[in-house]
Formats: structure tokens, sequence, C-alpha cells
């Protein structure tokens, strides 16, 4: 099944004037709510957000498509998860050298991603002078395939 979502990927990056092999990728993640008949030892509870539940973590391509999930308890944090979906997704797409992400993976984790999988990892940040909604450069891909 794998392969035949790879095949496909690449024939849509083609079709729109792309390499199909992918260079850059943005990661994101979405704390949902846990049904009460979903096992406690599987979700948790994330505080920034006060879901009780799990956390999804996406990493699309530059046109939104899917190329890796992680479904981790909500208490799990981005850089958490980014240190077991990254390497997985590097040993994939061996040409991934950039990935945009949210203020979640700051700290350490940009460092660890350049020193040990050679991929930059781009912060992308909402400015702070803007109140409501915003369109941030290369995140709203990821988050247009959360919808």
């Amino acid at each position: 099944m794998a392969e035949l979502h790879d095949r496909l990927r690449e024939a849509v990056r083609r079709s729109e004037g792309r390499d199909g092999e992918l260079s850059a990728a943005i990661v994101d993640s979405q704390s949902v709510k846990a049904d009460a008949t979903v096992a406690h030892t599987t979700r948790g509870f994330d505080a920034g957000k006060k879901v009780n539940g799990r956390k999804r973590h996406l990493l699309t391509d530059t046109l939104g498509l899917l190329l890796d999930v992680l479904v981790t308890p909500a208490s799990t944090t981005d850089r958490d998860a980014a240190r077991s979906l990254l390497p997985a997704a590097k040993d994939r797409f061996r040409r991934l050298a950039r990935i945009w992400a949210d203020g979640g993976y700051t700290g350490h984790l940009t460092d660890w991603t350049l020193q040990h999988l050679g991929i930059v990892l781009d912060i992308v940040r909402r400015s702070d002078d803007v109140q409501g909604f915003q369109v941030l450069p290369r995140r709203w891909v990821v988050e247009r395939s959360f919808a």
C-alpha cells in the first residue's frame, strides 16, 4: 500500500511541475479529544490546548501531500514526536533537506535535526502584532491537510 501511495504522490508532484522526489516538507500536530472508549494508556492531556486525547503529527510535502503520520497521547510534545517522525522520513526521502514547522518545534530540536539528519528545521513564527487568524508562509499547507 505504501508503494502505491508513493507512486501516486510522485505522479501528482510531476503533474504540478515538481520533481517526483521531494526536498522539503512541513510538520505540524493537532490535538483531538478522545472518546471514553479510548484506552487511558493511549491518550494524554495537552495542557496548552486543554485537550484530553491524542495528538496527530503530520508530515506533508510542499503541496500538502501526506508523507508520514504519527499518533501519540496528547501529552507528547511536538519536539519528542519529531525525534521519531523525522528520522524515519529522512530514511524514506533521501533528498529531504528542509522542514518548516511552528514554534512548538523550537529549542534543541533545530540543532539536533541539522546535526543528526542533515535537515534544516525552519521555524515559522506568528507576528506578535497580528490578532486573530493569520496565514503563515508554508505552514498553511499542513493546516489544509488537517482540514
